[in-house]
């Protein structure tokens, strides 16, 4: 049972954001796979306290992508840290349904020491899988993100994008029903990330993942999500939501990504010049 269902809250088919001042569609949470209710979130005390996040709500359903984007310093890592379970808010409440998180960063950190299917087998090591099965799964796993001829090269002998698949099929190795992903290609190429978008939209579908996804690319936030949320400058509080029309394949540079990514890269140049 869900903090929220203990609390008395409804259940129902919604999954929204909340617009600070204004609520939409919060009467009902069903369906939900990540409930943020008035998440604050302050580092230190006193006159030198950094409020990071104030009293932010956000739904994301079962099965959903939501991209959340803003400018620098707004909370868009602090929030999935606290849905991670890395990092506690200072006020609010988080709920994942006991549904299985699995985190993703920019950097893939990977042991240098260990080949690709051993960065993978630890985390199965660490759900306890027997040996057998680690190797079988890893095998799998690196099937899936197409490594499986690089299983046994080490991370320096492996491309940025490459090492980001082994990072990928770690994370999937956590068995997660939720993957938070933070700019997980932000330091890579265009032409690779482009390719790692078409591959994490395959995987999302084939395993029915609810992702929550920061990135500071707009196009590539209009290119992967069902929804994105704008949030403020510092603190960090939700602005604005675009839902995603699904018309058919998306790629980076069709026309509906970049008429979107227009639409809310002036909304956050908005929302910039009125922080200063």
């Amino acid at each position: 049972m869900s903090v929220m269902q203990r609390n008395g809250a409804a259940a129902g088919p919604g999954a929204r954001a909340q617009l600070n001042g204004s609520r939409r569609d919060l009467a009902d949470w069903g369906g939900a796979a990540i409930r943020l209710t008035d998440i604050s979130k302050v580092y230190g005390r006193g006159e030198g306290a950094v409020h990071a996040v104030d009293r932010l709500s956000l739904s994301v359903g079962n099965g959903e992508f939501v991209c959340l984007v803003g400018a620098s310093g707004c909370g868009k890592s602090t929030l999935l840290s606290i849905v991670a379970g890395l990092d506690m808010p200072t006020a609010g409440r988080v709920d994942t349904g006991e549904r299985r998180v699995a985190i993703m960063f920019q950097e893939p950190a990977l042991f240098p020491w260990l080949t690709a299917r051993r960065n993978v087998e630890l985390a199965l090591r660490a759900r306890r899988v027997q040996k057998d099965e680690r190797r079988r799964r890893a095998a799998e796993l690196l099937e899936t993100v197409h490594l499986a001829e690089f299983a046994d090269k080490r991370p320096h002998e492996l491309s940025g994008g490459m090492r980001q698949r082994v990072a990928l099929a770690r994370a999937l190795a956590q068995d997660a029903d939720v993957l938070l992903m933070d700019e997980p290609f932000g330091a890579l190429d265009a032409m690779t990330r482009d390719l790692l978008h078409d591959e994490l939209e395959r995987i999302c579908s084939e395993r029915e993942l609810t992702v929550l996804f920061v990135t500071h690319n707009v196009r590539e936030a209009a290119r992967l999500g069902d929804r994105v949320v704008l949030l403020s400058s510092r603190p960090g509080r939700v602005i604005e939501e675009y839902d995603v029309p699904r018309t058919g394949p998306r790629r980076i540079d069709s026309a509906s990504v970049a008429g979107l990514a227009s639409k809310i890269t002036d909304r956050l140049r908005e929302e910039m010049r009125r922080h200063g």
